[in-house]
Protein backbone atom coordinates (compact mmCIF):
# COMPACT_ATOMS: atom_id res chain seq x y z
CA UNK A 1 0.00 0.00 0.00
CA UNK A 2 3.23 2.65 0.70
CA UNK A 3 4.49 1.59 -2.42
CA UNK A 4 1.66 2.44 -4.33
CA UNK A 5 1.29 6.10 -2.26
CA UNK A 6 4.73 6.66 -3.16
CA UNK A 7 4.40 5.74 -6.56
CA UNK A 8 1.69 7.88 -7.36
CA UNK A 9 2.89 11.07 -5.53
CA UNK A 10 6.47 10.49 -7.53
CA UNK A 11 3.88 11.17 -11.07
CA UNK A 12 2.31 13.85 -9.47
CA UNK A 13 5.47 15.59 -8.75
CA UNK A 14 6.64 14.51 -12.32
CA UNK A 15 3.35 15.90 -13.49
CA UNK A 16 3.72 19.01 -11.94
CA UNK A 17 7.33 19.83 -13.05
CA UNK A 18 6.56 19.10 -16.43
CA UNK A 19 3.31 20.74 -16.88
CA UNK A 20 4.48 24.26 -15.22
CA UNK A 21 7.55 24.30 -18.68
CA UNK A 22 4.55 22.99 -21.01
CA UNK A 23 2.14 25.54 -19.89
CA UNK A 24 4.96 28.14 -20.10
CA UNK A 25 6.17 26.95 -23.51
CA UNK A 26 3.65 25.37 -25.40
CA UNK A 27 -0.22 26.90 -24.55
CA UNK A 28 -0.40 29.96 -26.96
CA UNK A 29 -4.07 30.92 -25.97
CA UNK A 30 -4.02 34.83 -25.22
CA UNK A 31 -6.24 34.32 -22.13
CA UNK A 32 -3.37 32.29 -20.36
CA UNK A 33 -1.37 34.69 -18.63
CA UNK A 34 1.39 34.06 -16.17
CA UNK A 35 0.42 30.74 -14.18
CA UNK A 36 2.11 28.76 -11.68
CA UNK A 37 1.53 25.36 -10.78
CA UNK A 38 0.99 24.69 -7.25
CA UNK A 39 0.58 21.44 -6.81
CA UNK A 40 -0.86 17.97 -8.78
CA UNK A 41 -3.10 15.87 -6.97
CA UNK A 42 -3.57 12.37 -9.24
CA UNK A 43 -6.22 9.64 -8.26
CA UNK A 44 -4.94 5.90 -6.65
CA UNK A 45 -5.80 4.62 -10.42
CA UNK A 46 -3.95 7.46 -12.29
CA UNK A 47 -7.06 8.09 -14.60
CA UNK A 48 -7.73 11.49 -12.91
CA UNK A 49 -5.33 14.38 -12.13
CA UNK A 50 -5.97 17.86 -10.72
CA UNK A 51 -4.44 20.26 -11.36
CA UNK A 52 -3.66 23.43 -9.24
CA UNK A 53 -2.56 26.53 -10.27
CA UNK A 54 -1.97 30.02 -9.29
CA UNK A 55 -2.64 33.55 -11.49
CA UNK A 56 -0.22 36.11 -11.09
CA UNK A 57 -0.94 39.44 -12.52
CA UNK A 58 0.96 40.43 -16.01
CA UNK A 59 2.16 43.58 -17.21
CA UNK A 60 2.29 44.93 -20.33
CA UNK A 61 4.79 47.43 -21.13
CA UNK A 62 3.01 50.61 -21.14
CA UNK A 63 3.10 51.48 -17.31
CA UNK A 64 -0.52 53.84 -17.39
CA UNK A 65 -1.90 50.53 -18.53
CA UNK A 66 -0.51 48.29 -15.98
CA UNK A 67 -1.67 51.78 -13.34
CA UNK A 68 -5.06 51.57 -14.55
CA UNK A 69 -6.65 48.02 -15.30
CA UNK A 70 -3.64 46.28 -13.04
CA UNK A 71 -5.36 45.53 -8.80
CA UNK A 72 -3.04 45.49 -6.43
CA UNK A 73 -0.65 42.72 -6.30
CA UNK A 74 -1.87 39.67 -5.11
CA UNK A 75 -5.47 40.37 -5.51
CA UNK A 76 -7.24 39.43 -8.73
CA UNK A 77 -10.36 39.70 -10.83
CA UNK A 78 -12.45 36.58 -10.36
CA UNK A 79 -12.82 36.89 -13.70
CA UNK A 80 -9.31 37.02 -15.05
CA UNK A 81 -9.12 33.62 -13.00
CA UNK A 82 -12.14 32.14 -14.62
CA UNK A 83 -10.94 32.57 -18.11
CA UNK A 84 -6.92 31.32 -16.93
CA UNK A 85 -8.73 28.68 -15.60
CA UNK A 86 -11.02 27.78 -18.54
CA UNK A 87 -8.74 28.36 -20.65
CA UNK A 88 -6.59 25.72 -19.12
CA UNK A 89 -9.58 23.23 -18.88
CA UNK A 90 -10.22 23.58 -22.58
CA UNK A 91 -6.45 23.44 -23.84
CA UNK A 92 -6.11 20.36 -20.64
CA UNK A 93 -6.38 17.67 -23.71
CA UNK A 94 -3.28 19.11 -25.93
CA UNK A 95 -1.25 19.02 -22.83
CA UNK A 96 -2.28 15.73 -22.37
CA UNK A 97 -1.04 14.84 -25.27
CA UNK A 98 2.05 16.71 -24.80
CA UNK A 99 2.77 15.15 -20.90
CA UNK A 100 2.53 11.83 -22.42
CA UNK A 101 5.65 12.18 -24.68
CA UNK A 102 7.33 13.00 -21.41
CA UNK A 103 6.39 10.39 -19.10
CA UNK A 104 6.89 7.16 -18.88
CA UNK A 105 3.94 5.59 -17.78
CA UNK A 106 1.97 3.38 -19.58
CA UNK A 107 -1.38 6.21 -19.43
CA UNK A 108 -1.38 9.64 -18.97
CA UNK A 109 -4.09 10.66 -16.29
CA UNK A 110 -6.98 13.61 -17.39
CA UNK A 111 -6.15 16.68 -16.60
CA UNK A 112 -8.33 19.11 -14.53
CA UNK A 113 -7.21 22.73 -13.44
CA UNK A 114 -8.38 24.28 -10.58
CA UNK A 115 -6.95 27.65 -9.13
CA UNK A 116 -5.61 27.80 -5.58
CA UNK A 117 -6.29 30.59 -3.15
CA UNK A 118 -3.93 29.14 -0.84
CA UNK A 119 -1.52 32.01 -1.17
CA UNK A 120 -3.91 34.58 -1.65
CA UNK A 121 -5.74 33.50 1.88
CA UNK A 122 -2.01 33.61 3.04
CA UNK A 123 -0.85 36.99 2.13
CA UNK A 124 -4.58 38.21 3.28
CA UNK A 125 -3.49 36.71 7.10
CA UNK A 126 -0.05 37.85 7.05
CA UNK A 127 -1.39 42.12 5.87
CA UNK A 128 -3.96 41.18 9.41
CA UNK A 129 -1.23 39.62 11.68
CA UNK A 130 1.56 42.80 10.11
CA UNK A 131 -1.98 45.13 10.88
CA UNK A 132 -2.46 43.76 14.73
CA UNK A 133 1.30 43.33 15.72
CA UNK A 134 1.46 47.29 14.99
CA UNK A 135 -1.67 47.66 16.52
CA UNK A 136 -0.50 46.36 19.24
CA UNK A 137 2.89 48.02 19.62
CA UNK A 138 1.12 51.68 19.02
CA UNK A 139 -1.00 50.77 21.77
CA UNK A 140 2.11 50.08 24.54
CA UNK A 141 4.03 52.57 22.96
Amino acid sequence: MAEMSSRVQRVADQIQRELASLIQMEVNDPRVGMVSVTAVSVSRDLAHAKVYVTVLNSLTEDSEINDSTLSEPGSLDKLEIEENINALNKAAGYLRSLLAKRLSTRSVPKLRFYYDSSIERGQQLSSLIDSALAADQESHS
